[in-house]
């Protein structure tokens, strides 16, 4: 037995211990430094109907959702109880909305079960 083994289980376990505590905590990721900071629901549904209306209208949709959306003053919205996103969230998910394309905008707006993008799915589980 080598008078260094012994050395070698600590160092192994010392550099699994941290590996998995300097790790991000989740939620940390992609957040950019940023302070956890609730969405605010008036701020954030008002820039969604500004985008929902300039995207219905560049592509030409005329669905109840597009008329409400570009309707004056419409960003009564709040988010579900218990739901509380960030606004870290609110800018990924506008920043989604401002990328669709006419094809993704129309699943998006359409009168049947229309679609939530994935990354305005704020609290799918509520």
């Amino acid at each position: 037995m080598s008078p260094h083994q012994p050395y070698r289980g600590r160092l192994l376990a010392l550099s699994f211990l941290l590996l998995f505590c300097a790790a991000p905590t989740p939620g940390d990721i992609g957040s950019c430094g940023q302070t956890p900071t609730s969405l605010d629901a008036g701020r954030f549904f008002a820039k969604k109907d500004a985008i929902d209306c300039a995207q219905c209208s560049s592509c030409r949709f005329r669905t109840e959702a597009c008329l409400r959306a570009c309707a004056a003053g419409n960003s009564a919205q709040t988010f579900p109880v218990g739901c509380v996103p960030l606004v870290h969230d609110g800018q990924v998910c506008l920043h989604a909305l401002e990328v669709a394309s006419c094809e993704s905008y129309a699943r998006y707006v359409r009168e049947v079960l229309p679609e939530v993008p994935t990354e305005c799915n704020f609290c799918p589980a509520l």
